[in-house]
């Protein structure tokens, strides 16, 4: 039986992969540094749990028997979300997690699945395609990319399938209190009558997050296709329309007080994912 370990299990994403894979006949081995905080989750009783704190990693210890041998790594992990532009995410995190990555790969793993994103393609505008040449401004997006290039490079020399998701904008149950929808929320659970946000002109690719860890789980399962993956909906809205939608969805009126928050400087304007390639897994029989 094929054994699947996901890191950053108690994470947004992470929580709905867990669930996820457990609708299949997999074994579910899930880590993340709390284990109280894990304990909460619905999934916990379900799974192998093993607590790991990645900032412990120690090059001496064989963490593909430390997590039970699994035959498939879900790597969703990464430290200082949602601080973008900190040098740390090079210097510390970029180092760190291609050596447990490498650690697993060369001491038995034969199947990984790591999530990118969008904001590797940089200040890009239009429908952005796997294949486009990428310029990431922010330090976040570096390490991701050259992550990704340290991992494709591994792969070559193991031989080890790699599939890098570079996921685009999700929303549900579970996300970051800061977030677009998460304050809208709690703006509705107030009763507030005024919702101060951006300008709301840019145009984004939103999926909910169940759908996101669905295709995450089915991109990881599969061999066929492999590198990179756009994990996008291929369909551009502007961000006041989906929030005016999710009002309206909501039965709820509140007045959008735009303008109120500047453009964030490290987007383009209008951009969204081409998922080709995420059809071809999905559709695959």
């Amino acid at each position: 039986m094929q054994k699947v370990l996901v890191t950053g299990a108690t994470g947004f994403i992470g929580n709905w992969v867990v669930e996820e894979l457990l609708k299949l006949n997999v074994n579910v081995i899930a880590t993340s540094t709390n284990t109280e905080k894990a304990k909460q989750f619905p999934w916990f009783g379900k799974v192998d749990y093993v607590p790991f704190d990645l900032k412990r990693f120690l090059p001496t210890v064989n963490y593909f028997d430390f997590f039970h041998q699994p035959s498939h790594l879900i790597h969703l992990a990464w430290e200082g979300l949602p601080n973008y532009n900190s040098k740390f995410h090079l210097e510390e995190n970029l180092p760190r997690h291609f050596a447990f990555l490498q650690n697993l790969a060369k001491n038995g793993l034969h199947n990984l699945t790591a999530s990118g994103t969008c904001l590797e393609y940089g200040i890009k505008e239009g429908e952005l395609k796997e294949n486009d040449v990428v310029e990431p401004t922010t330090f976040y997006a570096q390490a991701k990319n050259e992550l990704r290039i340290l991992l494709q490079q591994m792969a070559k020399e193991k031989p080890l399938p790699v599939k890098w998701v570079r996921l685009f904008y999700m929303y549900g149950k579970g996300q970051s209190k800061n977030s677009l929808l998460s304050q809208l929320e709690l703006a509705i659970v107030n009763n507030e009558t005024t919702f101060n946000m951006s300008g709301g002109g840019q145009v984004r690719d939103f999926l909910p997050v169940q759908n996101v860890a669905e295709y995450i789980v089915k991109i990881a399962m599969q061999d066929k296709v492999t590198g990179i993956i756009n994990c996008c909906s291929n369909q551009p809205v502007k961000v006041k329309d989906f929030v005016s939608k999710y009002l309206k969805e909501q039965n709820k009126i509140i007045h959008l007080n735009l303008g109120f928050y500047p453009y964030p400087v490290y987007e383009a304007m209008e951009f969204w994912g081409n998922n080709a390639k995420l059809k071809s897994i999905l559709e695959a029989k």
